[in-house]
């Protein structure tokens, strides 16, 4: 019996794990489950009190969650090379460059939040912050861009890049990055970012 999991297809944290599972040849026992978290539905809450997607539903039952702790335990099955380094400095630049993805990730999501609503004096602020968080870890990851798509921080980073061309396009950040640009672009054609395209 496959694995379920609660997704959007919209959500990159979703599109990390699909992205990793495609990565590991695992993603033919995963059947996604669009799910809306933000009503709280029984069968979202029944696994994950928390209501956020993705949660990964194992065969017994156990919801697991969130995308970090699922790309973990994807790790752990099949028989393709590991995304995650087992010990040592390896594994700890993996997870940094995983978690300054995932706060572009964070940060663009709450930006997202904003669309529609009024932009009173918190909004704007609370924007803006988290504005200069992506502007910030995009700097970052151009002066160390990723080798490849070989490890779980660059399908994090990929993930990332690919959102931001999604909910931002009007806010282009390819020219003032050109090397990120440039391994994003030698990325994207391969099947864990192609096969995991949000929709248009």
């Amino acid at each position: 019996m496959p694995m379920i999991l609660h997704h959007s297809p919209a959500s990159p944290f979703v599109r990390k794990v699909m992205a990793a599972a495609i990565a590991r040849g695992i993603d033919g026992q995963i059947t996604p489950v669009a799910t809306n978290p933000h009503v709280s539905p029984d069968e979202l809450l029944a696994v994950n009190p928390l209501s956020k997607i993705p949660c990964l539903v194992l065969e017994d039952g156990t919801g697991v969650f969130d995308s970090a702790v699922i790309c973990d335990m994807l790790d752990r099955m099949g028989d393709a090379p590991p995304l995650i380094p087992a010990t040592g400095a390896p594994r700890t630049a993996v997870l940094v460059r995983e978690a300054l993805a995932d706060g572009i990730m964070d940060a663009a999501v709450m930006r997202r939040g904003f669309v529609g609503q009024p932009m009173d004096e918190v909004r704007t602020r609370t924007d803006a912050r988290q504005k200069a968080v992506v502007q910030r870890g995009l700097a970052a990851l151009d002066h160390a861009p990723p080798a490849g798509l070989a490890d779980l921080g660059a399908i994090a980073v990929a993930c990332a890049l690919g959102y931001l061309d999604f909910r931002f396009p009007h806010e282009p950040w390819r020219e003032a990055h050109p090397a990120l640009a440039a391994w994003f672009a030698s990325v994207s054609a391969l099947p864990p970012i192609a096969k995991t395209q949000p929709p248009a």
